[in-house]
This record gives structure tokens, C-alpha cells and sequence, in this order.
């Protein structure tokens, strides 16, 4: 039996290594972008040392077994802990997501590799922009790969290059360009370091893509220094609960109760200075049934208990619409307070509600072909329908509230609509009452999330979705509010910093205040629209330059063979 090579190896290791650059676990924040740039730049090496684009096929798949493998392992505890699925299965559930994912960076080394010079390509000096074209290919061919990723089936854009650099010297440039942007940027700077490594002494030229490198950073540096918005109205204050429900009982019908009253308790708290709060966020499923399975007086509770606050609640809940073609149902969001009818939040038509609209394949919606392995799985409700795109933001005490549920928060360009200025012909979505609060000219100025990711215990997960979050808020310059069922319940305030935040698997309610912000940041008004332009300039080029240069190479050799 063959062992692996050293470069297979090299390149497993180097992807475990990249997997753990999302999350400060077990590095330190200040540390992940040098450990992205550093992991990155070896896969480099190693895709331009490899004998043939096959090779290079093989590195970037191995890459990315060991880069996906690691970073998202929490989807074991997702499906066997509490899904309830076979181990075997479960594992084998992982290997395949990592597999498919896999193909994606083996694209990107294929590529890189097939502009690339190397023993199989034709033969020649060097030229002085050798080792700048072959940096390029690489960063834009894992940028692409990357959108690919997040697009395709739904996308699953998590663990993209950019997530590594929320802090650090390439963050400023979120602001202008997007994750996505980072993400070309921040392999960009490491395929320059590589390059120069490799070819210093052997390629002219060779110190371009590093000094392309520094001057990448310096700018980002520069850009962080940047704001584009300005304060909108007054801070408000808020309370995030996280009353940390164990997954086993928040949909036991036998515990549904308790987990509901654990909720309330921490809503109504008196406020340390006696001051009410002017918007009290609970996490996602807080009401963990459809909002007509609760009678008048349990939804009375609720009412009594903003009532009692002083406040206004916004709380995630199941929402079932009947209309005349079926029923429909929703992963949502309703908002309450002391005068709202019970009647109302009964029939699902409060004064403001939000729909998901990015679900979660399997765990919100079954794809195609694919009920054998949900059947598979225990998964409470588990096939919703999809809200509109864009919905209006909860108007609450001057400031306008975006909500996101979950995982919708990983896909940055989709909450860009909401920010942007909305007028009075903008639709809402059907399902939705229109809100009485018109001054909405400035869009969204808060962000905020509500999460249940008891799903995937004390694991990555949730310090990488608060990375993520982060990553929102550097591109759009809106806070963010987290509020979720066992962590990370956080505040991160516009320049993407965590203002305050709850240990993850305790109980508590955090209380800050809140200031909301107005503007656009460059990215905000254009999303990835520039940076998917320029991918598709330069594949086009590079590819246009690789098959020039192996023109004139194919003619000399059939000139050689007819003198012959």
C-alpha cells in the first residue's frame, strides 16, 4: 500500500489549519488573519510545485477535505446529538457536504495551476510579470470558487476566505468591497508572499506581488479609518434574552411551557437604573409552536408581560398562514407590546411581523430527491415556506430594525435592501401589515438576529456566526443585535466591534443601549455586483493569455517537425 505523499499531507495539514481561522478557537482574533494568509500561502506553493494540473486538482481537493473538515465538524453534533441520526450516518452526512465543498477549492487550484507556469506548460524565460499573473490566478480563481460555493443549491457560503479578516489590516475594506472582496484580497496578499518566497531569487519581477501585497494591507488599513454614516436619532436601549433551553425539552410538548415562561421571566426583569427598555429581542422559536396553537389568554401572557416591561417585544415564533390555495408557513418574527391584541397575534397579523426568507436546506426545507435523509433525522418544524425578500423594518422608538433569522445573516448581499432607502411605492410583503411609521427614507439603521443554535452545542459554530455577524456589520456600518437561545447573545456596535456580550450556555438577559446609524457604505450601495465584474474580467483574460502563450509554442514545434 502507497503511503501519501508529503505534498498530500502538507496539504490536509495546511487545510485544518485554514479551518481554524474563522473562530477564536483556539487562536486569538488578532491571530486569524495571519493564520488564514499563512495556511493559504502554503497551499500556493504547493499548487505551483505541482507537476500537472491534475496534481494540483488532487492538493486543492485534499485542501479542502481538511479545510472543511475541520470547520465545520459541528455538523456531526447537529445531525447525531440532536437530529437523532446514526452515527455512521452522521459522519458520513459530513464527509459528503465536505466532499462536495471540496470540489470547489480543487477547481480553484486547477485553474491557478493551468495559468500557472510549470514543467507542463511551454517552454520559456520568465518574464518579469510571471510570478504576478500566477498570483492573480490564484486569488481570483479561489474568489470565484468561493461565489460559486455560495450561490449554488442555496449557496453555503461559510468559512469564505474574507470571514478570517473582520479584524486585522484588511478589514477596512469591507466597507468598499464585501466578504467577497476580502476574500480576493486577502489571497491576493497571500499568493504575493508566496510568490516572492518561491521566486526571489530565480524570476524578475518576482517583488511585485509582494509590494502588491503591502500596499493591499496599508490600504485596508486606511479604509478602516473611514466611516461612512452618521447617527440617526437617538440610542435606544435594549435587552437580549438567552434563556439557554436545552434543545431535547424546547420542543417537548411536556417543557414548552417552562421554556416560554424562562423567556418572560427574563423580558419583565426590572432594569438596574429602573428605566424601561425600548426593545426587548428574544431568539428564535421563543414560541416554539404555530402562533395558533396558543389561545387568546396565552398570547395574553405575552401581551401582559410587555405590558409589565414597559417595552416592546420582538420574538421568534412558527407562523402558519391560511389562505384560499393552502396553507402556508413561516420561520418568523412578530412584534408585540402592552396594547396588541391577542386576536391578532392569534391569527399571525400583529402590528409587524418578519418571514425568513433564506432557509436552511434540510433543516427548513427538504431538497429535492433528498426526504430518505431527512426522514432519517428528528426535526421539528421542518419544511417552511419562503418570506418575500424584502421587508420593511420594525419601526421601534425612532430607530428602524432589520431582523435576519439565523442563518440569513451568512449571506451579507441579501440584507442589503433592507438598509437601502425605501419609498412610499416599495411593496411589503403580502403577509405583512404595513407599518405607521413612514419615516423610512433612511432604510434599516439597526441590524438584528434572532438564532437557535442549540443545534450545534459548544462548538465553532458559534463563535464563527458571531464572526459572521461581525463581517455585516464591517460592510454595512449598521449595529447588530444577536439575541439567541444559548449563545452568542451579543451587541456588536457599527465599527464591528462586540460592545458587550453573554457567555455562551447561561442564562441572562443583556441590557445596552444602542445607537443607530444612517448612509451607505460603498458596498452597501452596490453589493457584490464590482467585485464579480472584475472575477470575470480576469478569468476571461487569464484565460485568454494562458491559451496565447500556448499558441505560439504548439507553432514552433510543428515548425520544428516539418524541417525535420
Amino acid at each position: 500500500m502507497r503511503r501519501p505523499s508529503a505534498s498530500l499531507v502538507g496539504a490536509l495539514l495546511l487545510g485544518a489549519l485554514h479551518g481554524l481561522a474563522f473562530a477564536p478557537v483556539p487562536f486569538p482574533a488578532w491571530l486569524l488573519p495571519f493564520v488564514q494568509i499563512a495556511a493559504f500561502a502554503g497551499l500556493c506553493v504547493l499548487t505551483w510545485r505541482s507537476a500537472s494540473v491534475p496534481r494540483a486538482t488532487v492538493l486543492g481537493f485534499v485542501f479542502g477535505m481538511g479545510h472543511f473538515g475541520v470547520g465545520i465538524s459541528w455538523i456531526y453534533t447537529s445531525l447525531h446529538v440532536y437530529a437523532h441520526m446514526v452515527a455512521p450516518l452522521a459522519i458520513m452526512g459530513v464527509v459528503l457536504l465536505s466532499a462536495y465543498l471540496s470540489m470547489f477549492t480543487a477547481a480553484a487550484t486547477s485553474f491557478a495551476r493551468w495559468v500557472s507556469r510549470g514543467p507542463d506548460a511551454p517552454a520559456g524565460v520568465p518574464t518579469r510579470w510571471t510570478a504576478l499573473l500566477s498570483t492573480v490566478a490564484m486569488a481570483t480563481a479561489w474568489t470565484a470558487a468561493e461565489w460559486v460555493r455560495g450561490v449554488l443549491f442555496t449557496g453555503f457560503p461559510w468559512l469564505n476566505a474574507g470571514y478570517a479578516h473582520v479584524d486585522g489590516p484588511l478589514h477596512g475594506w469591507a466597507s468598499l468591497v464585501g466578504v467577497y472582496g476580502v476574500a480576493f484580497l486577502a489571497t491576493l496578499t497571500a499568493a504575493g508572499i508566496a510568490a516572492f518566497v518561491m521566486h526571489a531569487k530565480t524570476q524578475r519581477g518576482a517583488g511585485l506581488p509582494l509590494a502588491l501585497a503591502v500596499l493591499i494591507c496599508l490600504l485596508g488599513a486606511g479604509a478602516g479609518r473611514i466611516s461612512w454614516v452618521t447617527p440617526h436619532g437617538d440610542p435606544i436601549t435594549v435587552r437580549l434574552v438567552q434563556a439557554n433551553i436545552p434543545l431535547d425539552d424546547k420542543f417537548d410538548p411536556a417543557f414548552i411551557w417552562q421554556g416560554m415562561d424562562a423567556h418572560r421571566r427574563l423580558a419583565e426583569m426590572p432594569t438596574a437604573n429602573g428605566r424601561p427598555i425600548d426593545l426587548t429581542l428574544l431568539p428564535e422559536t421563543a414560541v416554539p409552536v404555530f402562533q395558533d396553537q396558543l389561545t387568546p389568554a396565552a398570547w395574553g401572557e405575552w401581551v401582559g408581560s410587555a405590558a409589565t416591561a414597559k417595552s416592546t417585544f420582538v420574538l421568534g415564533v412558527a407562523l402558519r398562514d391560511v389562505r384560499p390555495d393552502r396553507e402556508y408557513f413561516y420561520n418568523g418574527v412578530v412584534e408585540l407590546d402592552g396594547n396588541t391584541s391577542e386576536d391578532a397575534l392569534v391569527a399571525g397579523r400583529p402590528g409587524h411581523r418578519y418571514s425568513k426568507n433564506h432557509l436552511v436546506p434540510f433543516g427548513e426545507f427538504v431538497p429535492p430527491g433528498f426526504k430518505w435523509f431527512v426522514n432519517a433525522m428528528v426535526m421539528p418544524l421542518g419544511d417552511f415556506d419562503r418570506g418575500a425578500p424584502r421587508q420593511r423594518p420594525f419601526a421601534i422608538a425612532g430607530q428602524h430594525v432589520a431582523m435576519n433569522i439565523c442563518y440569513e445573516d451568512v449571506f451579507g448581499e441579501e440584507l442589503l435592501p433592507a438598509i437601502r432607502p425605501w419609498s412610499g411605492d416599495d411593496d411589503d410583503a403580502p403577509e405583512q401589515a404595513p407599518d405607521d411609521d413612514a419615516d423610512l427614507e433612511a432604510g434599516a439603521t439597526i441590524l438584528a438576529n434572532v438564532s437557535n443554535l442549540a443545534w450545534f452545542g459548544d462548538s465553532l459554530a458559534l463563535p464563527q456566526h458571531l464572526q459572521m455577524s461581525r463581517m455585516r456589520v464591517r460592510e454595512t456600518e449598521r449595529p447588530m443585535l444577536r439575541a439567541t437561545n444559548t449563545g452568542m447573545t451579543a451587541v456588536i456596535d457599527a465599527t464591528g466591534n462586540v460592545q458587550s456580550q453573554l457567555r455562551p450556555l447561561t442564562v441572562g438577559a443583556l441590557d445596552a443601549t444602542v445607537q443607530g446609524t444612517t448612509g451607505l457604505t460603498p458596498y452597501a450601495r452596490t453589493g457584490n455586483a464590482p467585485v464579480l465584474g472584475v472575477l470575470l474580467a480576469l478569468l476571461a483574460f487569464l484565460t485568454w493569455h494562458r491559451k496565447r502563450r500556448k499558441a505560439p509554442a504548439q507553432t514552433k514545434t510543428a515548425r520544428s517537425a516539418r524541417r525535420s
